[in-house]
């Protein structure tokens, strides 16, 4: 193992020739501009869109939000419920924008790499059934209150 001196005489830093490979050449080296705020809103837009327009399973997610949604609006919900519903609508949305972008970057493997990783699409799926199944046990709970108040089941 060859030991690099890191002083000169002079007291420069002096670097072996295999060290200053590995280097990045800070003098030529640009900053990034930084991107601005419209731009990366911009992208995040298009990610959503891509996400939605390339996966069926979107239709199913719409449908049940709007019927929640829908059921908030009829049943008269408070503020906190609109909290609970909206966000497991949010929930369920991200986790499956995340199994579509997993999904898409897998489609983009070849296959020797394709058969290491393909517990990763199971594990995705599996990310939106709990996200579904936490927003359907959410809105049981807070639809049936409204639900089992207009019945007047339980009432004597």
């Amino acid at each position: 193992m060859a030991i690099h001196k890191a002083t000169s005489v002079r007291g420069d830093s002096m670097l072996s020739a295999s060290w200053d490979q590995n280097l990045p050449d800070v003098g030529s080296s640009r900053r990034k501009k930084p991107r601005r705020w419209r731009d990366k809103f911009r992208e995040a837009f298009r990610g959503v869109k891509l996400g939605v327009r390339g996966h069926s399973s979107f239709f199913v997610h719409f449908f049940f939000a709007a019927l929640a949604l829908t059921a908030a609006l009829v049943l008269q919900c408070d503020l906190v419920e609109w909290c609970l519903v909206t966000g497991c609508i949010g929930l369920v949305i991200t986790a499956e924008l995340f199994n579509s972008s997993i999904e898409t970057l897998f489609h983009g493997l070849d296959a020797e790499t394709k058969g290491r990783i393909h517990g990763c699409l199971d594990i995705a799926a599996g990310a939106v059934l709990v996200a579904g199944l936490t927003a359907a046990v959410i809105g049981v709970l807070v639809f049936g209150r409204h639900i089992v108040s207009i019945l007047h089941v339980g009432e004597t």
